[in-house]
């Protein structure tokens, strides 16, 4: 029923709030009541992502590996592999920037009126003649071919100078 929203709900945000000791609380609290080891661990993937995110890049890593690993022997012996995980997170530092970010674009997509703009010429391939001829790839720098990142332009024209990360145009 609801308990079970509820405590899922503390651990996420004891995680956030780097209690380690509630945590495993809430963890324990959820597996001894019999919830799904895979659905905790489903969550563990989201919360990689969406509150450690590239404050700690190896955080998703982490919960895939907990996940595989409760997939693969199941309780009562992932437990620990749940349980080294949470405690993890809660330990670890906290980014929410490309959660934000990606929600800027969704926003950015959700409130364009008219066509999307089109996908610039020199980012598009060219696999036949005829797209090479009509400009597909022309002018494209192929960035490991220099030594420092190339100035060249990657979002539409009429996205130009809008900063995801910042949500404003620069």
């Amino acid at each position: 029923g609801e308990e079970h929203y509820n405590c899922i709900s503390a651990l996420h945000k004891s995680m956030r709030g780097s209690d380690e000791n509630a945590s495993l609380y809430w963890l324990a609290r959820m597996l001894e009541g019999g919830e799904d080891p895979l659905y905790v661990a489903r969550r563990l993937v989201r919360f990689a992502s969406e509150d450690i995110g590239l404050a700690d890049p190896l955080a998703l890593t982490q919960a895939v590996a907990a996940y595989q690993g409760c997939h693969f022997i199941g309780m009562p012996e992932c437990e620990v592999i749940l349980a080294q995980c949470v405690v993890y997170f809660a330990r670890a530092p906290k980014s929410i920037e490309v959660y934000k970010a990606y929600g800027n674009v969704k926003e950015c997509l959700r409130m364009h009126t008219g066509p999307l703009p089109p996908v610039p010429l020199h980012l598009r391939n060219a696999p036949t003649r005829l797209m090479k001829n009509l400009g597909y790839g022309k002018g494209y720098k192929y960035n490991p071919m220099y030594k420092e990142p190339v100035q060249q332009d990657y979002l539409p024209e009429e996205l130009k100078g809008i900063d995801f990360f910042k949500e404003r145009k620069t």
